[in-house]
C-alpha cells in the first residue's frame, strides 16, 4: 500500500511542477492562447484532485500505527493543492506589464481604474464559475449517491422477495408435515384402538373358557 501512495506523491510532484510554470506564464498572455493555457491547467488541477483522493483512499488502507506520518504527509499535499488554486484564480485576472500596456494604450493613467473595475468583474464572474463548478460536482456525487442508493434498494427487494417465497416455501412444507402427522396420529389412534378391543376380546375369552372348565370339573365331582 506505501508503495501506491510514494507512486502518487511522485505524480503529485511532477504534475504540480508542471502547474506551477503554466500559472507564471498565464499573465503574460492573452487571448486564445491564455485561453488555451488556462484549460490545460484546470485540466491538470482535476487530474491533482483525482491523485488526491487516491492518495486519500490508500492511507485509509495503511496499517495504524504508519497511518499517522502518511496524514500528515496527505494534509501537506492537500494544502499545496489549496495554494495552486489561489495562485491560479489570481493568474487568470492578472496581466504582465506588457499586456497591461497593450490593452490599456498611451492613456494608461487614464484608464487604471477601469482595469481595476475589469479584475473586479473578472474575479466575481470566477468566483460565481467556480461555486458552479463546485455546485456541480456536489449534483453529480449525489446523483451517484443517489445511483447506488437505488441499486442498494433494488438488491435488498430482490432479497426480500426471494425470503417470501422461501418462507412460503417452508410454510407449505410444515403444512404438508401437519396433515401428514395428523393422518399419522390417526392411523395411530386407530391401531391402538384395535389392540384394545382385541386384549379386551381375549380377555372375555378366557374368562369364558376358565368358567366352563370349572363348571365341568364341578359337575363332573358331582356325579360321582
Amino acid at each position: 500500500m506505501s508503495s501506491d501512495f510514494e507512486a502518487y506523491e511522485q505524480d503529485f510532484g511532477t504534475i504540480t511542477a508542471e502547474i506551477t510554470n503554466k500559472i507564471g506564464r498565464i499573465p503574460k498572455l492573452s487571448g486564445e492562447e491564455k485561453t488555451q493555457l488556462v484549460l490545460n491547467v484546470d485540466k491538470q488541477l482535476e487530474e491533482v484532485r483525482e491523485l488526491l483522493e487516491q492518495m486519500d483512499l490508500e492511507v485509509r488502507e495503511i496499517p495504524i500505527q504508519s497511518r499517522a506520518m502518511y496524514n500528515s504527509r496527505l494534509k501537506s499535499y492537500k494544502q499545496e493543492m489549496e495554494k495552486l488554486e489561489k495562485d491560479f484564480k489570481r493568474s487568470r485576472i492578472a496581466y504582465s506589464d506588457e499586456v497591461r500596456n497593450e490593452l490599456l494604450g498611451d492613456d494608461a493613467s487614464s484608464s487604471e481604474s477601469q482595469l481595476v473595475k475589469l479584475r473586479e468583474e473578472r474575479a466575481h464572474l470566477l468566483d460565481n464559475t467556480e461555486k458552479l463548478e463546485r455546485s456541480s460536482r456536489r449534483l453529480e456525487a449525489g446523483y451517484q449517491i443517489a445511483v447506488e442508493t437505488e441499486q442498494v434498494g433494488q438488491e435488498i427487494l430482490s432479497n426480500l422477495h426471494s425470503d417470501r417465497e422461501k418462507i412460503q416455501r417452508a410454510r407449505e412444507r410444515l403444512r404438508e408435515t401437519d396433515a401428514n402427522l395428523g393422518k399419522s396420529s390417526r392411523i395411530l389412534t386407530g391401531m391402538l384402538r384395535r389392540i384394545i378391543q382385541n386384549r379386551v376380546l381375549v380377555f372375555i375369552l378366557g374368562a369364558i373358557i376358565l368358567l366352563t372348565i370349572i363348571l365341568a370339573i364341578y359337575f363332573n365331582v358331582r356325579g360321582h
